[in-house]
């Protein structure tokens, strides 16, 4: 990477920065995606969130942000010590576009869970293979899929695409439910001209403001890890009683099982 794209990745944090410290709530972008958030999460109860980058450059990027907000979001003490009685954080995944579109899309468009997706992409590609042919097929990729998640298809439109194809009678109208898309599935389309270490470091903090938001929202402490603590706490126990071979029988049914099948089965 190098210093000098570091301070540059830091310069695009900086600059996020102070976009969402100066800027109007209504043209606020980190505020923007936290309240549709919030709006989704507590009005609609959606309980996960995608994030669809088109950019293999980007193919960690949910993974990382399944840390940043499930981590610091994910709580359901208030800061003043009682518990919520609404959703907070939600549960996020994601993987790169077009393999996406191979995975799990289906469930997205026909689903019976609404599922808020961002969808990230640069305009301009870091390989012009053929001559930008492949970004331009991604693009189009990227694009016909937020527009599909909007608009959907009817019955009409899927009938005459049917129609078309020579189908007619009880064979079209057998297949026809299964073509016809609800479409009003929620997306951001995030775009930006170049991925480059300015850019990331914009789009990291933006994201890292918005969790911050929520939290503000509902009331939460988004900057600790208490779940995270009872887990090393048991482990520390746990992990001196696996140097023998002698049975355990000092925690829970089902964990003692696991610790024994362990002793009994390992080289």
């Amino acid at each position: 990477l190098g210093f000098d794209n570091f301070e540059s990745l830091l310069a695009g944090a900086h600059w996020m920065d102070n976009h969402f410290h100066t800027a109007p709530l209504e043209k606020n972008m980190p505020v923007l995606l936290a309240m549709l958030g919030v709006w989704y999460i507590n009005c609609y109860g959606c309980e996960t969130h995608a994030l669809l980058p088109y950019d293999q450059y980007m193919h960690r990027f949910a993974a990382y942000f399944q840390q940043g907000d499930m981590e610091s979001n994910g709580k359901y003490i208030t800061k003043k010590g009682s518990r919520v009685d609404y959703s907070t954080g939600p549960i996020v995944w994601g993987e790169p576009g077009t393999n996406g579109q191979h995975a799990f899309y289906q469930l997205i468009h026909q689903g019976t869970r609404m599922i808020p997706c961002d969808f990230l992409i640069p305009v301009q590609t870091q390989h012009p293979v053929r001559n930008g042919l492949h970004h331009k097929i991604l693009l189009a990729n990227f694009l016909a899929q937020t527009e599909a998640l909007m608009k959907g298809k009817t019955a009409d439109e899927a009938r005459k695409e049917l129609q078309a194809a020579g189908l007619s009678g009880d064979a079209l109208e057998k297949l026809l439910p299964h073509k016809v898309f609800e479409g009003n599935r929620p997306t951001n389309s995030i775009m930006f001209t170049k991925l480059n270490p300015f850019t990331l470091g914009a789009i990291i903090a933006m994201y890292e403001h918005k969790i911050f938001v929520q939290g503000i929202v509902w009331d939460i402490n988004s900057y600790d890890q208490w779940g995270v603590e009872l887990g090393k706490q048991l482990a520390k126990k746990i992990e001196p009683e696996l140097e023998s071979d002698a049975p355990v029988t000092s925690h829970d049914s089902s964990t003692n099982g696991l610790i024994n099948f362990i002793k009994k089965h390992r080289a």
